[in-house]
């Protein structure tokens, strides 16, 4: 299948006063790809996605969406996408049911309502109304709306918030089959993992700008050579777990230390010697570094902070 530009972004931006919240943002995502937008809060992705999207006036740059400019052409490029927000506004007394083939009412084709509803796993909360629903349930139907039209390129702004693993996991499949239909994705989301299951691309975004885009993995393989090292930090004397053998760089967060070696077998080895009698090894996990460690290297914080 060949792939189309879906979005192209350039050298966006957007300033609130003297804050500057995006900062000549650019890229682009093909049909059938899904990319990600990562980054911590106040970072500029929402405020990126919102521009995308045309929900937002941009100060500068251009934005096209399939071939349209965004602007000129606003009208013409919303029945071509699909929008889920991280809170959407839902009538509180209509039904599941009532409230997708009221938003199917808004496009000139849609999809078959009972479809969506058993494609995003509310079949049982068909003939419920959405004030009665979870959280996780409210995030799944907002998902069904999104898509009601069959959008050309879909954004998902946080879209697994609040869903239990296995819905979580369920979402993804729905990802996958739109990108298998040659879909375009746009999303941002907390989960690293997510990230690195779904995104055939990701952009880091902090202060307003991207530093760092690549697939998943090219972005691991470039920052991280080594392996990482977690054990738990109360009693450790960091300068000790720096100077030992193997040891590239340490980093500390929420009670624990990560050291990420080019040497496991001698990393081990003196961290043993260290603490002869295995007190200083509590949580210890050896394990690959990921996306995860990725941002917490190029943002200097987890992205929920």
């Amino acid at each position: 299948m060949d792939r189309q530009l879906a979005i192209a972004v350039s050298n966006l931006s957007k300033c609130y006063g003297l804050l500057r919240a995006v900062d000549g943002i650019s890229f682009q995502v093909l049909s059938g790809e899904a990319f990600g937008l990562l980054g911590p809060n106040g970072a500029g992705k929402t405020t990126t996605v919102e521009c995308v999207e045309g929900l937002r006036q941009p100060d500068g740059g251009e934005i096209t969406v399939q071939g349209l400019r965004q602007g000129p052409d606003a009208a013409r490029i919303k029945p071509l996408i699909g929008v889920q927000l991280q809170n959407t506004g839902l009538y509180p007394r209509l039904t599941v049911r009532e409230l997708v083939a009221l938003f199917a009412t808004f496009f000139p084709r849609s999809l078959a309502v009972d479809e969506l509803i058993d494609t995003v796993g509310l079949r049982e909360k068909a003939n419920t109304a959405s004030k009665s629903l979870s959280g996780g349930q409210r995030q799944r139907l907002s998902l069904a709306l999104a898509l009601v039209n069959d959008p050309e390129v879909v954004f998902l702004d946080e879209p697994t918030t609040g869903l239990d693993p296995q819905a979580r996991r369920a979402l993804w499949d729905v990802v996958r089959e739109l990108k298998r239909r040659g879909k375009a994705v746009l999303l941002t989301t907390h989960y690293m993992e997510e990230a690195e299951e779904l995104c055939d691309r990701v952009a880091v975004v902090d202060h307003g700008r991207i530093i760092a885009e690549g697939t998943p993995a090219a972005l691991i393989a470039e920052h991280f050579a080594e392996t990482a090292i977690e054990l738990a930090a109360e009693g450790q004397r960091l300068d000790r777990l720096q100077a030992l053998p193997g040891v590239a760089r340490l980093l500390t967060e929420d009670g624990h230390v990560t050291l990420y070696s080019n040497d496991v077998p001698r990393t081990i080895a003196g961290l043993i010697a260290l603490t002869p009698d295995g007190r200083g090894l509590r949580e210890l996990r050896i394990r690959q570094a990921t996306l995860e460690d990725v941002f917490l290297k190029l943002t200097g914080r987890r992205i929920r902070s």
